[in-house]
């Protein structure tokens, strides 16, 4: 029995669902996203709510019905409300430049980092240690702000890398403190 396969979702106004065989189209304020459903699950509209379930009861369809529905779920709340995620820089001289979809990392190297923004995500800076990363697509946003992260991950000592906005760093005391 799968909790979040067998979950009742319901679309939020202004969003619309659109089924075409295996295919999938939820269209809102924000924008579209499509996707391509698994032939063993059933998606059903029925109003302003939507459910899916599964025709066999194989392990690996019992997988993937939570997920799809997991998936449909996103898919709403990236239409409707959009998703972002937050990064801050913390070092001496480290610092972002957004430009457009470029983004200029300078992290500690001794060249600046230039990444470009893959179609649909918008990168913003409220200031030279605050970055943005916004979009519709759960999957993209999150990738992308992972791909950032990943120039200069945070380290343990002096909590000096990218980090996300809410992530907390556990940090270790230093060869000093050990004598």
């Amino acid at each position: 029995m799968s909790r979040i396969g067998n979950r009742v979702l319901t679309i939020p106004a202004g969003v619309t669902v659109t089924l075409d065989g295996n295919n999938i189209k939820v269209t809102g304020s924000k924008g579209t996203l499509e996707g391509t459903i698994n032939s063993n699950i059933t998606v059903t509209v029925d109003g302003d709510k939507l459910t899916t379930s599964r025709n066999s009861e194989i392990k690996s369809v019992k997988q993937i019905h939570g997920t799809t529905n997991a998936n449909i779920a996103n898919m709403l709340a990236g239409v409707s409300e959009g998703y972002k995620k937050e990064l801050e820089i913390v070092g001496v001289g480290y610092r972002c430049q957004v430009a457009g979809k470029k983004v200029t990392l300078n992290v500690g190297y001794s060249h600046p980092v230039e990444m470009t923004a893959p179609e649909g995500i918008t990168v913003t800076s409220e200031g030279p240690t605050q970055l943005t990363v916004s979009g519709i697509d759960k999957q993209k946003v999150s990738e992308f702000a992972a791909k950032i992260r990943e120039n200069r991950l945070p380290e343990p000592y002096k909590g000096k890398g990218i980090r996300y906005k809410d992530e907390h760093i556990r940090r270790k005391e230093g060869k000093k403190a050990s004598k």
